[in-house]
């Protein structure tokens, strides 16, 4: 008897290992309501904003979409939830959106206090320096004695007094209720720079009255991966998640763009493309996925060295590429493997 009840607990064991994994709470609900719900920057040139048409477009903006892509076929079904600094972890904890894809930087306390989950980066940047032309510096040490506008009770805030300190120069900083605020006064000359992670910054300087009345300042004072979030509690969802961002990273590092991805799939006899393509089996299948889920997001979206370019890079920030090369090419961006 005892020699049956192992064996049928054995059997029973075996087959839970080959039961493909459930799609998840949350997978569920986006196709119950047709669409992602993002959370996104209220308005950051190069990562999210709306354009003259009212389309979102950036880099946060893409990724949304390829979440889009592989959870539902479509990358154009997102709904853009405008977040802040302040309201973007509650959003997420709530249920009001889905995912964040916002500049937050991933960080310990995050993970481990918010009850959120980090998944892949998307961005490797730093917090740096934009200051006044007229200043007359060119290095972060050069700031002696100046004024620095921030955002209250910030970890920027934390980092500026630890890099003052480590640099032995004295910085006084002005704080505000919220980073618009910061921008503002910085503008209106009421402090002699401000300080946030290189996105930001370049964004604010896009956005500037003058723009060539600020420079950026080449050192970086702390590492800031950007990443998505998800809620804990649902691990398919941040599997989801996660791989649409390594299929973008994946498809750049494979050679493939939205303008000849079709083409490729048609003709390749490359046995890793057609595994990510779908042609040769479905990788996806464990999250209730299609099997050509990569490549509706590198059709309908693409490859994240062409994203990285059109927004972040020459055509948009003018930020170099720097980390987020991938990393056969010097960078730290790089796919899990995809089998």
């Amino acid at each position: 008897m005892r020699a049956r009840l192992l064996a049928g607990l054995a059997a029973g064991l075996l087959a839970l290992a080959a039961t493909p994994a459930l799609a998840g709470q949350t997978l569920d609900a986006v196709r119950q309501n047709g669409v992602v719900r993002c959370g996104v920057p209220t308005a950051v040139a190069g990562m999210a904003r709306p354009d003259s048409r009212g389309r979102w477009v950036g880099l946060h903006a893409d990724i949304c979409r390829a979440v889009a892509a592989a959870a539902l076929g479509d990358a154009e079904k997102v709904r853009f939830v405008p977040v802040t600094a302040q309201s973007r972890f509650t959003a997420l904890q709530s249920g009001e959106v889905d995912l964040l894809v916002y500049v937050t930087a991933l960080t310990l306390a995050r993970d481990a206090t918010m009850g959120l989950s980090q998944v892949a980066p998307y961005f490797y940047t730093g917090q740096g320096f934009l200051v006044r032309r007229s200043l007359n510096v060119s290095h972060a040490s050069e700031l002696d004695g100046a004024t620095v506008c921030s955002t209250q009770g910030s970890i920027v805030e934390r980092n500026l007094a630890d890099f003052a300190q480590r640099a032995r120069i004295r910085l006084t900083t002005i704080a505000y209720d919220t980073q618009a605020n910061v921008v503002a006064a910085f503008i209106a000359g009421r402090c002699d720079a401000i300080s946030n992670d290189m996105i930001s910054l370049s964004a604010n300087r896009l956005s500037a009255p003058d723009p060539d009345a600020f420079i950026l300042l080449p050192e970086l004072i702390s590492k800031e991966p950007q990443g998505a979030l998800v809620r804990n509690g649902d691990a398919e969802w941040a599997v989801l998640v996660r791989w649409s961002i390594f299929a973008l990273i994946q498809a750049e590092e494979f050679g493939l763009t939205r303008e000849n991805v079709v083409a490729t799939r048609a003709s390749t006899a490359d046995p890793e493309i057609r595994r990510f393509l779908g042609l040769s089996e479905n990788v996806g299948a464990g999250l209730g996925l299609r099997d050509d889920w990569a490549f509706q997001i590198v059709r309908q979206v693409g490859d994240y060295g062409t994203l990285y370019e059109t927004h972040a890079g020459a055509r948009g920030l003018g930020l170099e590429r720097g980390l987020n090369r991938l990393w056969n090419q010097g960078g730290l961006m790089m796919s899990w493997l995809w089998q």
